[in-house]
């Protein structure tokens, strides 16, 4: 079983659409969520994710945008953004993401999905020190989460030795991956990194395909036409901030 997990896809159409083309086969799509807010294709977005389907998780720009929360929590460009989505989004989308599942969701044997963490999903796991206690309390093998927009995996083995890592790539052009192979006596979370607003300086898009007969986890970048989902951005009347950040990969 060959899964394609993605997440944060912040409705950036161009950058969906060149990790798709860029996926080996996959048999199914884990999405963490956040597939709106910030980009300027969120009923394509939506579209193109509930035709690839399989196993989802909200996030908290699915949430808002949908109108199943309000905005208190979100900056004022993120504000502006998902009240632009709102107006943006086709009734049959909006219910679309105000039905999607609270994580965690229990996709296939040994794996949760969320989007922040399984105690909170609007969590941010960033450090160590956020890692570690979602560890020590998980009873699945695997998590993957989302919302940082880091691409990075933490895990701790049977006798407690704890790490995290992050992908090394040689630099950033071009389509590059890397991969690991998990150990059966450790539980890990793992992040896909954000398919539409990376913000770990790379401004390549990221995904990742776990294949579950090999114990084997292989993370992507992928260069997409920034500039175009830019002008996008710029056209459609969103902040400029937003276009801005694409190419920082911040």
């Amino acid at each position: 079983m060959r899964i394609l997990v993605i997440s944060d896809i912040h409705a950036n159409l161009d950058a969906l659409e060149a990790c798709l083309e860029a996926a080996p086969p996959f048999d199914q799509v884990f999405n963490l969520g956040d597939i709106v807010g910030y980009g300027a294709n969120p009923n394509e977005v939506v579209e193109r994710s509930r035709a690839l389907g399989h196993v989802f998780v909200r996030g908290n720009h699915d949430k808002a945008c949908s109108g199943l929360t309000n905005l208190a929590g979100f900056n004022p460009i993120a504000g502006l953004a998902a009240r632009w989505t709102q107006q943006m989004l086709t009734p049959e989308n909006q219910d679309f993401l105000r039905a999607l599942p609270r994580g965690p969701v229990w996709a296939m044997e040994n794996v949760n999905c969320v989007h922040g963490s399984a105690d909170d999903e609007d969590e941010y796991v960033l450090l160590s020190q956020d890692a570690l206690p979602l560890l020590q309390r998980s009873t699945r093998q695997i998590t993957f989460f989302g919302h940082s927009h880091i691409q990075c995996s933490f895990f701790i083995e049977r006798l407690s030795r704890f790490q995290g890592a992050v992908p090394a790539y040689p630099d950033r052009t071009g389509e590059q991956q890397f991969e690991f192979r998990l150990k059966p006596d450790a539980r890990y979370l793992i992040n896909p990194g954000s398919i539409g607003q990376p913000r770990d300086g790379d401004p390549r898009a990221a995904f990742l395909l776990y294949d579950a007969d090999e114990s084997l986890i292989t993370f992507y970048r992928v260069p997409y036409d920034i500039a175009a989902a830019q002008k996008k951005i710029l056209a459609g009347g969103l902040p400029p901030r937003l276009a801005e950040r694409l190419a920082e990969g911040r």
